[in-house]
């Protein structure tokens, strides 16, 4: 047997058995997020493009309601590996609450022991004192449980004092050395675009070279950073996975890793 009759089998029976694609052709994972729970009927659908979902312990930003709760049994059940999310404060929040405390009561969630949970942090650039605080204060909480820091912030650097920048994901590495990182980079180029065409993709293109994870397409996408991949989108602006209806229920984001479950949530 050829090597490139190997390869073909491997990717045929990736396809035949529902398994993720983009690890068959580029030794790298895709996998997905979105705010909105897709559905148990989605699920399989989902699984033939995706190794890992984002799965949500809290509301995702702007939502009212998490409909990822009490999902985790029947996504594992879908072979899907995690990505756990824990929506982060906003700074503004903390004109009202303390910063400290708020950060240890927010990192008090359950998941399997060494899960790696990832604080979202959806404002970039240097993290401001309040916000700082609210993160040192949920990292250490969660140096003391079962669990490991994670954070989803941004890779994309920004002006910061005069002739300087930085990025979130710098400022975080920074002053929290031990935070497993999960990167926004969705700008074209480096990102994509809305593809699962890996190939070629290197992980410090998101920002830092030792990021756990690269979200590389959003939706709705930004049309200022997307101008040169605005094709791989839908109509409508919004990234879909294959074989899914194009409506915002199942409009979703796209991530890459070296690992088919980053937070080891299994």
């Amino acid at each position: 047997m050829t090597l490139r009759f190997s390869i073909a089998c491997v990717i045929a029976l990736s396809f035949f058995l529902g398994l993720p694609m983009a690890h068959a052709q580029s030794g790298t994972y895709a996998g997905f997020d979105m705010n909105l729970y897709p559905g148990d009927a989605m699920l399989p659908t989902l699984h033939k493009s995706f190794a890992y979902v984002g799965y949500w312990l809290n509301a995702a930003p702007g939502a009212h309601a998490n409909g990822w709760k009490g999902k985790r049994a029947v996504v594992k059940e879908n072979g899907f590996g995690f990505l756990v999310l824990y929506n982060g404060r906003l700074d503004a929040e903390f004109k009202r609450l303390n910063p400290a405390a708020t950060g240890r009561a927010d990192a008090a969630k359950g998941f399997p022991e060494h899960t790696i949970i990832f604080l979202d942090l959806e404002e970039g650039g240097a993290l401001m004192p309040n916000t700082a605080k609210y993160v040192g204060a949920w990292v250490t909480a969660i140096r003391h449980s079962k669990f490991r820091p994670g954070a989803y912030c941004s890779g994309a650097e920004v002006d910061d004092d005069p002739g300087t920048k930085i990025s979130t994901a710098d400022d975080i590495y920074k002053q929290f050395g031990d935070v497993a990182l999960w990167l926004a980079q969705d700008a074209c180029p480096p990102a994509p675009g809305c593809t699962l065409k890996l190939d070629g993709l290197q992980m410090s293109q998101s920002g830092r070279v030792d990021a756990l994870v690269w979200q590389y397409s959003q939706s709705p996408r930004r049309p200022q950073l997307t101008r040169s991949c605005a094709a791989t989108y839908a109509k409508d602006g919004n990234c879909y996975a294959p074989e899914t209806p194009q409506a915002d229920k199942y409009a979703l984001d796209m991530n890459l890793s070296s690992s088919a479950d980053p937070s080891n949530g299994r």
